[in-house]
């Protein structure tokens, strides 16, 4: 009996001094989150973590999802929320407050959450994308502003987004109310008489109507990202020698969205949720994110990779709407331009 009971004791201290295993640490994000497996498994090796990435839907969806789920959250951390959605996520209060020391490193304008509970991670501009050999073929000039839009040489041309199911659609009618105010239905009056199309979504503008990306569509302007240009040139097959789109930035006429990144509050893991909110904030990651997701760091010392440099465009007068005035006025908006667009 002794001998079973130190027997005992000696498995019980070898329990004791073993190493634990690792914590899960769950990121919910939309479905467009992506990042190099390499850059993840340093972060879970340095901490001791599984990360585990719960993909939720498009933005909207995700965060209804959050809201749903804020007594017992469905991850630790949340990344993704733009300045669209910003404001009812922090009216929801599904965040806790969290001033990373890393925000050091990011300029104050893209910290628009002056509580620190949704942190900035990276940014983007939705603007007129047009097919190159188009224009040039046809000796037309590329529309610069939104104005242009509705001239009589660019009819049936453009291809938009719907602003309730897409949120480069979304982005589109922003700029619009941004820059002509209320007169911006009068807007939408005229490019409808314009020929605008409206689809469903950026995957069926862009690979469908677009005639830059496929060539074989239609249009040969689209609502995409500034961005676009360079993805064309990463996963162009055979490779190219030069971007085949570009895209206009003439003032107001791209919105800047930027992505946020919040810890959910109830979450059982708050340490590491603060470790991965710096990590997401940290050189490392925001270097890795621009050939995932096609989009800026928000670190000011993050580098860019050359074919971002070269190809990607980005405006320095993007369309300006306060997060707090898109959620007091979002779906009136949209349930307007709807009824001017049916």
């Amino acid at each position: 009996m002794k001998k079973f009971l130190l027997l005992t004791a000696y498995c019980l201290l070898l329990s004791a001094c073993a190493p634990a295993g690792p914590t899960t640490l769950t990121i919910m994000t939309h479905d467009s989150f992506a990042i190099t497996e390499d850059v993840v498994t340093a972060f879970e090796t340095t901490n001791n973590v599984d990360v585990v990435f719960l993909q939720s839907g498009d933005a909207g969806t995700m965060l209804n999802k959050a809201i749903l789920a804020k007594d017992a959250p469905l991850a630790d951390v949340m990344f993704g929320v733009d300045n669209t959605f910003l404001s009812r996520a922090l009216e929801a209060d599904i965040f806790d407050a969290y001033q990373s020391p890393a925000l050091s490193d990011v300029p104050a304008e893209f910290v628009l959450d002056s509580s620190f509970r949704a942190l900035p991670v990276d940014y983007g501009d939705v603007c007129i994308n047009y097919d190159k050999k188009y224009f040039s073929e046809n000796n037309l000039a590329v529309p610069q502003t939104l104005g242009d839009l509705i001239m009589p040489e660019y009819k049936g041309l453009l291809v938009v987004e719907n602003p309730a199911t897409s949120s480069p659609g979304l982005a589109f009618l922003l700029a619009t109310r941004a820059y002509y105010g209320d007169g911006y239905l009068d807007y939408w009056k005229r490019l409808k008489e314009n020929g605008v199309v409206i689809v469903g979504s950026w995957e069926t503008a862009y690979y469908t109507n677009f005639s830059g990306s496929s060539g074989r569509g239609p249009q040969p302007i689209v609502i995409s990202y500034g961005t676009s240009p360079a993805a064309e040139m990463i996963f162009a097959s055979p490779p190219l020698d030069d971007a085949p789109t570009a895209s206009s930035l003439g003032p107001g006429t791209c919105f800047r969205q930027v992505e946020f990144v919040g810890i959910l509050k109830n979450g059982q893991n708050r340490d590491l949720a603060e470790k991965f909110v710096d990590f997401m904030l940290g050189k490392e990651f925001q270097e890795d994110m621009p050939l995932n997701m096609f989009v800026y760091p928000v670190n000011q010392t993050a580098k860019l990779p050359e074919v971002f440099v070269k190809y990607a465009q980005v405006t320095d007068q993007p369309a300006s709407i306060t997060y707090d005035e898109i959620a007091s006025n979002r779906d009136t908006w949209i349930e307007a331009w709807t009824e001017v667009m049916k």
